[in-house]
Protein backbone atom coordinates (compact mmCIF):
# COMPACT_ATOMS: atom_id res chain seq x y z
CA UNK A 1 0.00 0.00 0.00
CA UNK A 2 1.05 3.75 -0.65
CA UNK A 3 -0.71 6.81 -0.30
CA UNK A 4 1.80 8.86 -2.70
CA UNK A 5 -0.44 8.24 -5.81
CA UNK A 6 -3.67 10.10 -3.20
CA UNK A 7 -1.36 12.72 -1.96
CA UNK A 8 0.40 13.59 -5.20
CA UNK A 9 -3.55 14.08 -6.95
CA UNK A 10 -4.40 16.50 -3.86
CA UNK A 11 -1.39 18.44 -4.25
CA UNK A 12 -1.97 18.64 -8.24
CA UNK A 13 -5.84 19.70 -7.20
CA UNK A 14 -5.06 22.27 -4.63
CA UNK A 15 -2.52 23.61 -7.37
CA UNK A 16 -4.97 23.79 -10.39
CA UNK A 17 -7.39 25.86 -7.54
CA UNK A 18 -5.65 28.36 -6.83
CA UNK A 19 -4.72 26.99 -3.32
CA UNK A 20 -1.58 29.75 -2.05
CA UNK A 21 1.42 29.35 0.26
CA UNK A 22 0.89 31.43 2.85
CA UNK A 23 3.30 33.58 4.46
CA UNK A 24 4.63 33.27 8.20
CA UNK A 25 7.52 35.07 8.05
CA UNK A 26 9.75 36.88 5.44
CA UNK A 27 12.93 35.47 6.34
CA UNK A 28 11.55 31.32 6.40
CA UNK A 29 9.52 30.45 3.11
CA UNK A 30 10.86 26.51 2.74
CA UNK A 31 8.51 26.48 5.96
CA UNK A 32 5.71 28.23 4.34
CA UNK A 33 5.54 25.42 1.60
CA UNK A 34 5.59 22.24 4.55
CA UNK A 35 2.27 24.25 5.80
CA UNK A 36 0.80 23.99 2.37
CA UNK A 37 1.72 20.32 1.52
CA UNK A 38 -0.06 19.47 5.27
CA UNK A 39 -3.33 20.86 4.64
CA UNK A 40 -3.20 18.30 1.70
CA UNK A 41 -2.28 15.61 4.03
CA UNK A 42 -5.41 16.89 6.12
CA UNK A 43 -7.42 17.48 3.43
CA UNK A 44 -7.28 13.42 2.72
CA UNK A 45 -7.66 12.94 6.39
CA UNK A 46 -4.36 11.10 6.72
CA UNK A 47 -3.20 11.00 10.26
CA UNK A 48 0.64 11.58 10.45
CA UNK A 49 3.19 12.81 13.12
CA UNK A 50 3.90 16.06 14.13
CA UNK A 51 6.34 17.92 11.79
CA UNK A 52 8.56 20.62 13.07
CA UNK A 53 12.28 21.95 12.50
CA UNK A 54 14.97 19.04 12.70
CA UNK A 55 12.80 16.26 12.27
CA UNK A 56 13.13 13.99 9.88
CA UNK A 57 11.31 12.80 7.52
CA UNK A 58 9.06 16.36 7.89
CA UNK A 59 5.58 14.15 7.91
CA UNK A 60 5.40 10.55 9.32
CA UNK A 61 2.60 8.70 8.02
CA UNK A 62 0.83 6.54 10.53
CA UNK A 63 -1.40 3.98 8.38
CA UNK A 64 1.21 3.25 6.11
CA UNK A 65 4.97 2.96 6.72
CA UNK A 66 6.04 6.43 4.95
CA UNK A 67 7.52 9.72 5.11
CA UNK A 68 7.50 12.71 3.18
CA UNK A 69 10.35 15.13 3.47
CA UNK A 70 8.89 18.51 1.60
CA UNK A 71 11.41 20.82 -0.29
CA UNK A 72 10.36 24.85 -0.82
CA UNK A 73 12.63 26.50 -3.42
CA UNK A 74 12.50 30.03 -4.77
CA UNK A 75 11.76 30.26 -8.18
CA UNK A 76 14.37 31.23 -10.59
CA UNK A 77 16.99 30.49 -7.94
CA UNK A 78 19.10 27.70 -6.99
CA UNK A 79 17.83 24.38 -8.50
CA UNK A 80 20.72 22.56 -9.37
CA UNK A 81 21.42 21.16 -6.18
CA UNK A 82 20.13 21.42 -2.37
CA UNK A 83 21.55 21.30 1.40
CA UNK A 84 20.16 18.23 3.23
CA UNK A 85 21.11 19.32 6.88
CA UNK A 86 22.42 16.35 8.46
CA UNK A 87 20.13 13.76 6.50
CA UNK A 88 21.75 12.13 3.51
CA UNK A 89 19.04 11.76 0.83
CA UNK A 90 17.37 8.22 1.22
CA UNK A 91 14.68 5.82 -0.13
CA UNK A 92 13.92 3.87 3.23
CA UNK A 93 14.67 5.14 7.05
CA UNK A 94 13.65 3.31 9.96
CA UNK A 95 11.56 0.89 7.96
CA UNK A 96 9.88 3.71 6.26
CA UNK A 97 9.61 4.41 2.23
CA UNK A 98 10.49 7.87 1.76
CA UNK A 99 9.16 10.33 -0.61
CA UNK A 100 10.30 13.82 -1.70
CA UNK A 101 8.36 16.78 -2.41
CA UNK A 102 10.10 20.03 -4.08
CA UNK A 103 7.85 22.69 -4.33
CA UNK A 104 9.08 26.20 -6.48
CA UNK A 105 7.27 29.33 -5.46
CA UNK A 106 8.22 32.98 -6.91
CA UNK A 107 11.58 34.06 -6.14
CA UNK A 108 10.17 37.54 -6.34
CA UNK A 109 7.35 38.21 -3.86
CA UNK A 110 6.78 41.69 -4.28
CA UNK A 111 3.70 41.23 -6.31
CA UNK A 112 1.86 39.10 -3.45
CA UNK A 113 1.68 41.69 -0.99
CA UNK A 114 -0.70 41.06 1.85
CA UNK A 115 -3.81 42.73 2.15
CA UNK A 116 -3.75 45.47 4.43
CA UNK A 117 0.06 44.10 5.45
CA UNK A 118 -0.59 41.03 6.20
CA UNK A 119 0.61 38.19 5.49
CA UNK A 120 1.89 37.10 1.61
CA UNK A 121 -0.10 34.79 -0.79
CA UNK A 122 2.02 33.08 -3.52
CA UNK A 123 1.26 30.18 -6.16
CA UNK A 124 3.29 26.52 -6.09
CA UNK A 125 4.98 27.39 -9.60
CA UNK A 126 6.11 23.48 -10.04
CA UNK A 127 6.61 20.53 -8.11
CA UNK A 128 8.16 17.22 -8.19
CA UNK A 129 7.44 13.86 -5.73
CA UNK A 130 9.61 11.49 -5.85
CA UNK A 131 10.88 8.52 -4.18
CA UNK A 132 13.98 8.71 -2.36
CA UNK A 133 15.79 6.30 -4.34
CA UNK A 134 15.60 8.41 -7.09
CA UNK A 135 18.13 10.92 -5.32
CA UNK A 136 19.93 8.00 -3.70
CA UNK A 137 19.94 4.27 -3.60
CA UNK A 138 21.79 3.81 -0.37
CA UNK A 139 19.28 3.27 2.49
CA UNK A 140 22.10 1.64 4.66
CA UNK A 141 23.99 4.23 5.46
CA UNK A 142 23.65 5.83 8.84
CA UNK A 143 24.18 9.66 9.68
CA UNK A 144 26.32 10.34 13.02
CA UNK A 145 27.67 13.35 14.22
CA UNK A 146 30.45 13.33 15.84
CA UNK A 147 33.22 15.53 17.87
CA UNK A 148 36.95 15.65 18.38
CA UNK A 149 38.29 17.12 21.36
CA UNK A 150 41.70 18.86 22.21
CA UNK A 151 41.41 21.64 19.62
CA UNK A 152 43.03 24.84 20.45
CA UNK A 153 46.04 26.37 22.48
CA UNK A 154 44.48 25.14 25.77
CA UNK A 155 42.90 21.65 24.41
CA UNK A 156 40.00 22.39 26.03
CA UNK A 157 38.01 23.57 22.42
CA UNK A 158 35.46 20.36 21.03
CA UNK A 159 35.25 20.30 16.96
CA UNK A 160 31.79 18.88 15.69
CA UNK A 161 31.61 17.22 12.96
CA UNK A 162 27.71 17.77 11.98
CA UNK A 163 28.15 17.00 8.58
CA UNK A 164 25.73 18.54 5.97
CA UNK A 165 25.07 17.20 2.33
CA UNK A 166 24.25 18.55 -1.17
CA UNK A 167 22.07 16.65 -3.00
CA UNK A 168 20.98 17.05 -6.65
CA UNK A 169 17.23 17.85 -7.37
CA UNK A 170 14.63 16.20 -9.21
CA UNK A 171 14.52 19.54 -11.45
CA UNK A 172 18.56 19.35 -12.18
CA UNK A 173 18.43 15.25 -13.10
CA UNK A 174 15.35 15.67 -15.00
CA UNK A 175 14.10 17.24 -18.36
CA UNK A 176 10.50 18.00 -19.43
CA UNK A 177 9.05 18.85 -15.31
CA UNK A 178 9.66 22.35 -15.51
CA UNK A 179 6.61 24.24 -15.03
CA UNK A 180 4.15 20.84 -14.64
CA UNK A 181 3.64 18.57 -11.23
CA UNK A 182 5.17 15.25 -11.61
CA UNK A 183 5.25 11.88 -9.76
CA UNK A 184 8.77 10.14 -9.67
CA UNK A 185 8.42 6.41 -8.57
CA UNK A 186 9.92 2.96 -8.76
CA UNK A 187 8.77 1.04 -11.96
CA UNK A 188 7.26 -1.66 -9.31
CA UNK A 189 4.86 0.93 -8.12
CA UNK A 190 0.93 0.76 -9.89
CA UNK A 191 -0.86 3.27 -9.87
CA UNK A 192 -4.44 3.88 -10.67
CA UNK A 193 -6.55 4.42 -13.53
CA UNK A 194 -6.23 8.73 -12.85
CA UNK A 195 -2.52 8.16 -13.75
CA UNK A 196 -0.58 8.46 -17.38
CA UNK A 197 3.19 7.29 -17.91
CA UNK A 198 5.24 9.97 -18.87
CA UNK A 199 8.22 8.57 -18.91
CA UNK A 200 10.25 5.75 -17.58
CA UNK A 201 13.85 6.68 -16.46
CA UNK A 202 16.82 4.71 -15.11
CA UNK A 203 19.72 5.73 -12.87
CA UNK A 204 22.75 3.51 -12.67
CA UNK A 205 25.30 3.31 -9.73
CA UNK A 206 28.62 4.42 -10.48
CA UNK A 207 31.83 2.73 -9.92
CA UNK A 208 33.38 3.97 -6.64
CA UNK A 209 32.28 6.21 -4.28
CA UNK A 210 33.47 8.03 -1.12
CA UNK A 211 34.28 6.13 1.63
CA UNK A 212 36.14 8.73 4.41
CA UNK A 213 37.66 12.16 4.45
CA UNK A 214 39.86 13.92 6.68
CA UNK A 215 40.08 17.57 6.86
CA UNK A 216 43.59 19.10 7.28
CA UNK A 217 43.16 21.93 10.09
CA UNK A 218 46.64 23.86 9.56
CA UNK A 219 46.21 23.87 5.58
CA UNK A 220 42.29 23.75 5.38
CA UNK A 221 42.14 21.26 2.77
CA UNK A 222 40.05 18.42 2.84
CA UNK A 223 41.31 15.05 1.28
CA UNK A 224 38.79 11.50 0.60
CA UNK A 225 38.97 8.26 0.22
CA UNK A 226 37.29 5.91 -2.16
CA UNK A 227 36.38 2.46 -2.01
CA UNK A 228 34.55 0.50 -4.90
CA UNK A 229 30.80 -0.04 -5.25
CA UNK A 230 29.98 -3.38 -4.73
CA UNK A 231 27.12 -2.24 -6.84
CA UNK A 232 28.15 -0.76 -9.49
CA UNK A 233 26.34 -0.76 -12.65
CA UNK A 234 22.80 -1.73 -11.10
CA UNK A 235 19.98 0.13 -12.49
CA UNK A 236 17.44 1.32 -11.02
CA UNK A 237 14.05 2.03 -12.87
CA UNK A 238 11.69 4.98 -12.68
CA UNK A 239 8.49 5.90 -14.49
CA UNK A 240 7.32 9.34 -14.35
CA UNK A 241 3.39 9.77 -13.69
CA UNK A 242 0.40 12.32 -14.13
CA UNK A 243 -3.06 13.14 -13.83
CA UNK A 244 -5.29 12.34 -16.90
CA UNK A 245 -5.67 15.42 -17.83
CA UNK A 246 -2.59 17.20 -17.21
CA UNK A 247 0.37 17.74 -19.69
CA UNK A 248 1.57 14.25 -21.05
CA UNK A 249 4.91 16.33 -22.07
CA UNK A 250 7.41 13.37 -21.55
CA UNK A 251 9.79 13.09 -18.74
CA UNK A 252 13.53 12.05 -19.32
CA UNK A 253 16.71 11.85 -17.31
CA UNK A 254 18.34 15.10 -18.10
CA UNK A 255 21.99 15.15 -20.53
CA UNK A 256 23.08 17.12 -18.20
CA UNK A 257 23.22 14.91 -14.28
CA UNK A 258 25.67 16.08 -12.57
CA UNK A 259 28.54 14.12 -10.65
CA UNK A 260 30.56 15.73 -8.29
CA UNK A 261 34.39 14.78 -8.32
CA UNK A 262 35.75 17.18 -6.11
CA UNK A 263 34.78 19.28 -3.00
CA UNK A 264 32.03 21.35 -3.38
CA UNK A 265 33.63 24.62 -2.26
CA UNK A 266 35.70 24.61 -5.28
CA UNK A 267 32.81 23.38 -7.95
CA UNK A 268 34.05 20.96 -9.23
CA UNK A 269 31.59 18.57 -11.39
CA UNK A 270 31.35 16.79 -15.06
CA UNK A 271 28.28 17.05 -17.12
Amino acid sequence: MTECFNIFAKCVEAMRDGELIESVSSGDKEFHFQNWFQKRLESLNIHYEGSGRNRYPDFKIVEVAEGYEVKGLAWPGRERDYDANSQMPTGRHNGREIFYVFGRYPADLSAYDGTDGGNKHYPVVDLIMCHGNFLNADCEYVHKNKSVKGFGTYCDIIIRDRKMYVAPTPFALTEGTVGLATLIVPEHYVPDDRFINVGAMVRTECRSMVKEYSFDLSTNKITTGRSVNRHSGREHRFVAYRLKGQSEKNVRISNSEIRYTGSYDEDEYVE
